[in-house]
């Protein structure tokens, strides 16, 4: 068993930090949303059951752990980036255009499948 206090609230509270749902960890986890609820209400949990969670989570099982609102805060406090002297960081993309870029991309392969498949039930239908 991993030795901690209540390691439920601690998944909960990494799972919210990272701004996962408990459906979408569920799904990463392979139970419902319900065992999810459940976990994060135990007090404590096997080690093997904690070390898929931390990997859902895309933490290490020991920051799980050893985990602490005071810590993160402490981190982020303490945080600093040297070569532009501030926090301020920019998304240097639309993330629309992205997904539009993406969609358009997909709408290709599809045309090129479509096309190649066209191609193979003329070869077939000239075969005979």
């Amino acid at each position: 068993m991993a030795e901690t206090l209540h390691i439920g609230r601690k998944i909960a509270r990494i799972r919210e930090l990272k701004g996962i749902k408990q459906e979408a960890l569920a799904i990463d986890l392979g139970v419902t949303q319900q065992t999810v609820s459940n976990i994060e209400k135990s007090e404590k949990i096997e080690d093997e059951v904690l070390d898929k969670i931390a990997k859902a989570l895309g933490v290490p099982a020991d920051a799980v752990k050893n985990f602490s609102e005071e810590a993160v805060f402490n981190y982020f406090n303490s945080f600093h980036d040297s070569s532009t002297g501030d926090f301020r960081h920019h998304c240097t993309f639309n993330p629309i255009d992205k997904i539009v870029e993406l969609y358009d991309e997909k709408v290709e392969l599809l045309e090129r499948l479509l096309a190649s498949e066209r191609e193979k039930v003329e070869l077939l239908r000239n075969s005979k």
